[in-house]
């Protein structure tokens, strides 16, 4: 019955030509976007540094890049399959480099845990950087 359910719940979110998990693909990236934004106005100094918030927002992106992925990254969601994607067909035709993709972000975003000042916070946010654009420019596809 629970498999039922589960499907039931995963047709229904696919249905009517809008794709769901493009959506919440989206709003995963804007919500690591909004806790680099954190980092990255505390690495600027634009931001007072606080440790608390510096750990939160380190550790939410790497949960938010430890996520399992196969209810967000389903096959024929790429772009110009689905409206709004960005996704390259690369994501699922080279699946392990996209998963390691998202290790690196999740390593770096890590080792910003317990950075104890600015500038550690700094060249943290090198790290973090760097991983979402090799990740962004092997498989994101450009603006529809």
């Amino acid at each position: 019955m629970c498999g039922m359910v589960a499907t039931a719940g995963f047709a229904a979110s696919h249905a009517g030509g809008e794709n769901k998990s493009v959506e919440a693909r989206h709003h995963q990236m804007q919500m690591i976007a909004y806790h680099t934004g954190i980092l990255g106005g505390i690495a600027k100094g634009e931001m007072e540094y606080d440790s608390a918030m510096v750990d939160a927002a380190a550790s939410n992106i790497a949960s938010l890049a430890a996520m399992e992925r196969a209810t967000l990254w389903i096959e024929g969601t790429e772009q110009g399959a689905a409206a709004d994607s960005r996704a390259k067909p690369e994501i699922w035709s080279d699946a392990e480099g996209f998963a390691a993709a998202f290790e690196d972000l999740e390593t770096a975003a890590s080792a910003v845990v317990g950075a104890g000042d600015t500038a550690a916070v700094g060249a943290g946010m090198g790290d973090i950087g760097g991983a979402c654009k090799a990740c962004h420019e092997k498989y994101r596809g450009p603006e529809n």
